[in-house]
């Protein structure tokens, strides 16, 4: 009888240190799990995630049809920074400015565009003195109108009715409101604009709009590039260590209209990349207090 109590024990020992073996084995599996896990986690919060930048959504800006019958875009109000602090003597310095609200034609006008203007208006054709190569090359409704005057870009602009817009708007509608060296970014790379060469895919000149990776933050095509843009402004060199905080009308004598012999700013045009931080661009426009604004070659 005594024989069979020590078997019992015997038997209930080894079968309580079985169970706590197993329950040791347990436990320190799930420390060795709640380790991994724990480890996984700090590496995940450690490594860089990589992320897809969104693309640009220019549809949250508003935009028109103007008496052309050409889509416009609006510009918002508020600062944005001109010029650079490094560059040409009148590019400098950068310097805060205001905007007001108004409209940019969202593309440079097309020759074909500017014939109708000209056939309804009587008004003499633009005139391309020198080409190196054959001229039928540039001359195609589809391509942007070029070789006009000042004054007939003023009068094509009256006639749609819009204006010319300073140097201050074209350079935000290009620019956006940061200081960003190109329409796109801080780096030209190729594909983005039309310049000198066919790099691009373009001999001479492109069509406006072939450039989608080269819009400008407000969704504007060939901001840089392709033909050089009318403003409304005279050329002053000193113009930007002077100007004003809020809506600068450019010198004084753009605001007067000015001689014949001024000279006007034009912006743009198939350059290689600009050594300064501004964007070398213009086009044409209209502000909401005075219409919306066109973009002339």
């Amino acid at each position: 009888m005594e024989n069979k109590g020590v078997l019992i024990a015997a038997i209930a020992f080894v079968f309580g240190s079985f169970i706590l073996m197993i329950v040791g084995l347990v436990y320190e599996s799930y420390k060795a799990k709640q380790q991994r896990e724990l480890v996984a986690s700090l590496q995940s919060e450690s490594r860089p995630v990589a992320t897809v930048a969104p693309q640009d959504d220019y549809s949250v800006y508003k935009t028109m049809v103007g008496d052309d019958g050409r889509e416009m875009v609006q510009i918002p109000e508020g600062p944005f920074t001109m010029g650079s602090k490094e560059g040409d003597p009148d590019e400098v310095p950068d310097h805060q400015v205001y905007l007001g609200t108004y409209y940019m034609d969202k593309k440079e006008v097309t020759q074909a565009e500017y014939d109708r203007f000209v056939r309804m208006t009587k008004r003499g054709k633009p005139f391309v003195p020198v080409f190196e190569d054959d001229i039928s090359k540039i001359l195609k409704p589809t391509l942007p109108a070029m070789g006009m005057s000042w004054s007939d870009a003023v009068a094509y602009c009256k006639w749609a009715g819009k204006r010319l817009p300073t140097e201050a708007e074209w350079e935000k509608a290009g620019r956006g409101e940061g200081k960003r060296r190109y329409p796109w970014g801080e780096e030209f790379g190729t594909g983005r604009a039309n310049v000198d060469g066919d790099e691009d895919g373009f001999r001479y000149l492109a069509p406006p709009g072939s450039f989608e990776s080269g819009r400008s933050p407000f969704g504007l095509y060939d901001m840089t590039g392709n033909v050089a843009e009318w403003v409304a402004d005279t050329y002053d060199e000193q113009y930007y260590r002077k100007s004003p905080y809020r809506d600068p009308p450019g010198p004084e004598a753009s605001r007067t209209h000015g001689s014949r012999n001024d000279f006007r700013r034009r912006c743009g045009g198939p350059t290689a990349p600009s050594a300064s931080g501004a964007p070398k661009m213009r086009r044409s426009s209209v502000p909401n207090p005075g219409g919306p604004e066109t973009r002339l070659s």
